[in-house]
């Protein structure tokens, strides 16, 4: 079993980004600029928020966070978003999810100018992507490509099973493995938490990414021997001996399933600083659109 080690990865492709950058700003151009939305006081999405501002400000990126009251309105939500579309110096931003149940997460996606969108949620960069057409792309998913990528996993051909049919992550993740493309090219089924015989449909796959959003769901008696496994839940559970209470887990067990498999991405560590690396590439690619 070899670990698909994201948080490694995701630094390399930090420093090829910083060396970049660095080319930009010796030729006088500003550096790219991504921006923040944060609403409310979740600890998980203020430490996702905190990394790729952290992420941002070693590789040379300028970054902006903006932080909302939990009780903030959604005109005034959307009034920040309409000034972040108009604002020329910010090349992309995000709204950090989840966001208060008062607020319509739909129409925030739409009030984000496509050209920005660097999370890759608007329908029109989801479309592109359908399409196969040069848009940026959501950011878990393509980090979970880059770091198939980066490992040398033959994807071409295997039988790729994603349970999870999130718009963030489950559904662009089948598109994005069934397309003409390396990584790619595979056959997908798209499972969920409703899919009959799922143990069975998941026996059968050469790649199996988790996305089910449930503490250690998938099993060793779920994992065809030598498969490739993607866990992309992250859970925190209380654990007495760990000196803050609570450790992360996934949506796989891990001990079982790591001893059969060929490759699995750990949490923490695995595909969470692969998401971070995307956005900033998607980011990159946006500063380069506005030159």
């Amino acid at each position: 079993m070899e670990l698909l080690d994201g948080k490694k990865t995701s630094l390399e492709i930090q420093n090829e980004l910083g060396a970049k950058v660095n080319k930009l700003v010796k030729k006088g151009k500003t550096p790219p600029h991504l921006a923040a939305i944060l609403v409310g006081e979740d600890g998980a999405s203020r430490t996702y928020v905190n990394a790729k501002v952290k992420a941002c400000e070693n590789i040379g990126f300028k970054s902006t966070l903006h932080k909302l009251n939990a009780d903030v309105s959604q005109s005034e939500l959307l009034k920040l978003i309409d000034t972040l579309n108009r604002d020329n110096s910010i090349d992309g931003f995000i709204v950090q999810l989840p966001l208060p149940k008062h607020i319509d997460d739909n129409k925030i996606t739409l009030a984000i100018n496509p050209k920005k969108d660097v999370d890759g949620f608007h329908p029109e960069n989801v479309g592109k992507m359908t399409l196969g057409l040069p848009t940026f792309l959501p950011a878990t998913p393509n980090g979970i490509m880059e770091l198939l990528k980066r490992y040398n996993i033959e994807t071409e051909g295997k039988n790729t099973v994603v349970i999870g049919r999130s718009s963030i992550v489950g559904t662009p993740m089948s598109i994005l493995m069934s397309r003409k493309s390396n990584p790619g090219n595979s056959t997908v089924t798209l499972a969920h938490s409703k899919t009959q015989n799922l143990k069975d449909i998941c026996l059968k796959a050469d790649i199996l990414i988790a996305a089910i959003g449930l503490p250690e769901f998938v099993t060793s008696e779920m994992v065809k021997p030598n498969a490739v496994v993607i866990d992309v839940g992250i859970h925190r559970i209380e654990d007495d001996s760990k000196k803050n209470g609570f450790r992360l887990i996934g949506d796989v067990k891990f001990d079982e399933v790591s001893s059969i498999c060929s490759f699995i991405s750990p949490v923490p560590g695995g595909v969470g600083p692969m998401t971070i690396a995307s956005l900033l590439m998607n980011t990159y690619s946006a500063c380069n659109g506005r030159d």
